[in-house]
């Protein structure tokens, strides 16, 4: 079984002047990776998506336990995928991985691992 140290993005938002914002928080954990796979999808685009059937065992604390809805993406292999199932085994959180993940940058653009998509 593989290890595993990487950052987890949690999307959390609260209410500030009436206001709702949301932003990312991220956490860096360690644990292990336990299922590795990949697999590819047929899109209606020219080129398919990949995407990933790994899971991730991390060692969760207070805060993953009480946000663990709100996880978006887990980096792996220096890319961020998103996070399409969290399982809770106390003491761990079990991630599964899908498709890589797009955030939105400054005034909604959409980048792909902070790299823009000009």
């Amino acid at each position: 079984m593989a290890k595993y140290y990487g950052a987890v993005g949690y999307e959390v938002g609260e209410l500030v002047d009436d206001v709702w914002t949301e932003y990312t928080v991220e956490r860096n954990y360690c644990g292990d990776s336990i299922r590795t796979s990949r697999r590819l999808q047929g899109a209606e685009q020219l080129n398919d998506n990949i995407t990933m059937g790994n899971q991730i065992s991390i060692v969760s604390d207070p805060f993953a336990r009480q946000h663990f809805s709100e996880i978006r993406y887990a980096t792996y292999m220096g890319i961020k995928w998103k996070v399409t199932t969290v399982e809770v085994q106390y003491p761990r959180l079990i991630l599964t991985l899908g498709e890589v993940y797009n955030d939105a940058g400054p005034a909604g653009n959409t980048t792909q691992n902070g790299v823009g998509a000009d």
